[in-house]
């Protein structure tokens, strides 16, 4: 104990004084000790309020989906981006309608469409410290027992928590389970679309400019949040009411310019800065090649066979979408991996540490749990192929994912509501029955059959070591049974009809265990296998949030002695970053300006995806009339700027705020040379991308117009 609150102290002083004012996804809380950081790059507010969840500007961020949004007026009207909101936008669309294409502006609230049934905002109310509570109750357990008592504990937590109405509550740790913090948000159900740009907009440059600068998309979405008549959360309903947050973000009048200050707030989803040398190396040389060769092949099934089905093509345009950003992104971080030599970077880091450590009193009892983690880390990588590919197998699948998740669903309700698994509670049976009911609009037989055949086929081909038993007897061992069995389930299957699936919800755990339903069946037959693979992950990760403390503990001592500032890896939670639009050198005599125009949109322009600018906003450029938004220096309209903010996955659709507190971009995307940022940090260049708001004001006046929104944002129409 001795030894921790040594270590704790060193943690607070490493926190204060030497943060920099582009790294770093800093907690809320850490704010004010960085406070005088923060004003010398420019801040002209409080630091200390950025540390209150419930006040502004923090209080308007919002997790939307699984990446960020933020209010923009007093009604509920949410800001995010156009890849953020696409599931919604596909979730409206059609052969007959398609948003997707045209995109969509609603002139009043009764126009206004549902988001998908299991889309969820939340707005972050209390973030509070439980690490005594959730260690006292580990104390003394290992693997398996050191997991479930964590897991115990977390749901004893939550469910304390979640007995205020419309409350959806979660236990984080921090540096790698060495703190835990329960997070409080008001959990709202009924989003419905607002406004979407053409595709042609949004997503301008699709894979081509897919993590490139320059850049030129309006990749922005606007949404609204609803609440029932007594201004509670509620299911979607024709007589709900917006949703008044506690505050909102106010649109800047005045747009940004290279060197001025600029800060960040969101949700960014996960970071590996700290983890071990041999995670880097497996990272490197494994884990990405292989993940980007198999979703490049689920990609290639989606795109041949929605060549010649627009339905099929639309109904998987979400998951398309998806995959693609996905595949890039990982060659990306690949290519930067490797262009940094991280691999030996960290190597030589994690050396030069566990050298110091010697020296230190605390050697001999953090290096021998710093070693177990090493031999925990090198037992994953035994089954990694196959856990991959059981992982995929369930994310990218629609009926075979609901079909596992009724029979695990009927398994878990065989036990105590707080005894059950995470995701399998009552909590969750709301959000369960959403996934279910939009599965219909992203369904198609014949591409998940392709699908399943591509991932089973490699799983076929996996040594014996790694083979399971149920799934060699569910699918055979070869080509031509696996292609029998996927046609003889989905011919059979009543899992397509909406309200089977949800009749399935609702009944009794032995006859979905026992039914016939020729899915059903199967996901009951592969269940025991899942849950064998499943123990033994929840065992080694229990060691791994037991023992990576020590890790940590000799890491933040080891930074403290360095100078360097030390913040936890992204997680998910509500995080600030801050710096400066600032230019890029990629490159040997390559370098890059920090903003783009509407000029960079014309030179693109091919008339063909991905550069097919609408032809009603090639027009509004042609005539030039920008009053209002153009550059007060150039005279250009611009569209999206770089700034050096560390950001990550997550952090799409994060506001970007200047010195006032005013929003001036929306986070969308990183530079194809800091791609690798989720591990690395390097300086020289790391730059986020943003769109400029100027632009999408100029959008709603100009080009799509939509006056009313303008003006319900406070930056009425020119």
């Amino acid at each position: 104990m001795r030894l921790r609150k040594k270590l704790g102290l060193a943690l607070a002083m490493v926190l204060a004084p030497v943060a920099q004012a582009d790294e770093g996804m800093w907690m809320p809380s850490q704010l004010p000790s960085i406070g005088k950081s923060l004003r010398a790059a420019g801040f002209q507010g409080n630091p200390s309020d950025l540390a209150d969840l419930t006040k502004a500007p923090l209080s308007a961020v919002v997790k939307v989906g699984g990446a960020t949004g933020s209010f923009v007026s007093d009604d509920g009207l949410v800001l995010t981006n156009h890849h953020v909101a696409f599931g919604v936008i596909q979730y409206n669309s059609n052969a007959q309608r398609d948003l997707i294409q045209n995109g969509f502006v609603s002139h009043e609230r009764g126009e206004e469409l549902p988001a998908n049934p299991d889309f969820r905002l939340r707005v972050t109310t209390g973030f509070d410290k439980v690490s005594d509570k959730v260690l006292a109750a580990a104390k003394g357990k290992t693997g398996r027992a050191y997991f479930d008592a964590v897991d115990a504990i977390s749901k004893t937590l939550v469910a304390e928590c979640e007995r205020e109405p419309g409350m959806r509550c979660s236990v984080v740790n921090m540096f790698y389970g060495r703190d835990f913090y329960l997070v409080k948000q008001l959990e709202l159900r009924d989003v419905r679309l607002v406004y979407a740009p053409p595709r042609a907009i949004g997503n301008y440059g699709d894979e081509v400019d897919n993590f490139v600068w320059p850049r030129h998309a309006g990749d922005f979405t606007l949404l609204r949040a609803y609440v029932g008549p007594d201004g509670k959360p509620a299911d979607y309903a024709k007589d709900n009411v917006p949703y008044h947050p506690p505050a909102h973000l106010q649109v800047a009048q005045e747009g940004v310019r290279e060197g001025d200050f600029v800060m960040l707030a969101g949700y960014p989803g996960i970071t590996y800065r700290h983890r071990t040398a041999a995670e880097f190396a497996d990272q490197v040389q494994w884990r990405l090649p292989t993940t980007v060769q198999v979703m490049q092949q689920l990609q290639h099934i989606i795109e041949d066979t929605g060549r010649d089905d627009r339905q099929a093509a639309i109904r998987y345009a979400s998951q398309l979408q998806s995959l693609k950003n996905g595949i890039k992104r990982f060659e990306g971080e690949l290519e930067g991996l490797k262009r940094s030599d991280a691999v030996a970077v960290r190597r030589k880091d994690e050396d030069a540490m566990l050298a110091w450590l010697v020296a230190q009193p605390q050697a001999t009892t953090l290096r021998p749990q710093i070693d177990e983690v090493n031999q925990l880390v090198a037992s994953a990588n035994a089954t990694r192929e196959r856990d991959v590919l059981l992982t995929l197998m369930q994310s990218q699948t629609q009926l075979m994912r609901s079909a596992i998740m009724l029979q695990r669903l009927a398994h878990e309700r065989g036990n105590p509501d707080a005894h059950r698994e995470a995701g399998y509670q009552v909590r969750d049976e709301d959000l369960m029955a959403g996934t279910l009911r939009q599965v219909q609009r992203r369904y198609d037989p014949l591409i998940e059959k392709r699908l399943l055949t591509a991932l089973l086929t490699r799983y076929q081909k996996l040594p014996d070591a790694q083979r399971l038993p149920e799934f060699d007897a569910a699918f055979g061992r070869t080509p031509e049974a696996l292609s029998q069995k996927l046609d003889q389930v989905y011919g059979a299957t009543q899992l397509g009809d909406e309200a089977q699936r949800l009749a399935w919800l609702k009944a009794d755990p032995a006859s979905v265990a026992k039914s016939s339903d020729a899915l059903l069946s199967l996901a009951a037959q592969l269940q025991p296998a899942l849950l064998r693979v499943e123990n033994e992950r929840k065992s080694r990760e229990g060691d791994l949030l037991r023992l990576r403390p020590a890790y940590m503990d000799a890491l933040i001592a080891y930074r403290e002695k360095q100078g360097r500032a030390v913040y936890p890896d992204a997680n998910s939670t509500l995080r600030v970053s801050y710096g400066k639009v600032t230019p890029l050198k990629a490159r040997d005599a390559v370098s890059y300006e920090p903003l783009t125009t509407t000029t960079g949109i014309v030179e693109k322009n091919t008339g063909v995806a991905p550069f097919d600018a609408p032809k009603p906003l090639l027009d509004a450029i042609a005539k030039g009339d920008y009053e209002g938004y153009a550059d007060a220096k150039t005279g250009a309209m611009p569209v999206d700027f770089l700034s050096n903010l560390d950001t990550t996955g997550g952090n799409s659709g994060s506001p970007v705020l200047n010195a006032k507190g005013e929003l001036v971009g929306l986070n969308f995307d990183s530079n194809w040379e800091a791609v690798s940022a989720s591990w690395m940090f390097d300086p020289r260049y790391k730059r986020a991308i943003h769109v400029d708001l100027r632009y999408m004001r100029w959008l709603m006046d100009k080009v799509y117009p939509a006056p009313q929104l303008l003006k319900e944002m406070g930056v009425p129409a020119h």
